[in-house]
């Protein structure tokens, strides 16, 4: 188990901050991914928040009607495994096979 702290994503339009509206979950909660985290307010709209992992909530950042900047700590997860980044492969399960990129001369 590790602890993953999701941050405050960049909301787009050029938004730089976002006032907590409303928690939907609370620590010790079990959540999946894609599940709605938090409510927030910018100054465009009100937006929910899923979850970018399945795991435990252990804490939230920020109490409500407090404003955020992108970046901030928004909620720490216990996590059974990290996930990689999209496109790379794990140091543990590097492919044995070798591409070639041209074909071999004769």
């Amino acid at each position: 188990m590790t602890e993953q702290t999701f941050t405050l994503p960049d909301l787009g339009e050029g938004l730089v901050e976002a006032t907590v509206l409303e928690w939907l979950v609370e620590p010790g909660s079990r959540v999946e991914r894609n599940q709605p985290l938090v409510e927030l307010e910018t100054t465009k709209s009100a937006v929910e928040i899923p979850s970018p992992h399945t795991g435990t909530v252990v804490r939230l950042h920020a109490e409500e009607g407090q404003v955020l900047e992108v970046g901030e700590a928004l909620v720490t997860f216990e996590v059974a495994d990290a996930a990689g980044i999209v496109g790379t492969v794990p140091a543990e399960d590097r492919p044995t096979r070798r591409v070639r990129l041209k074909p071999p001369q004769e």
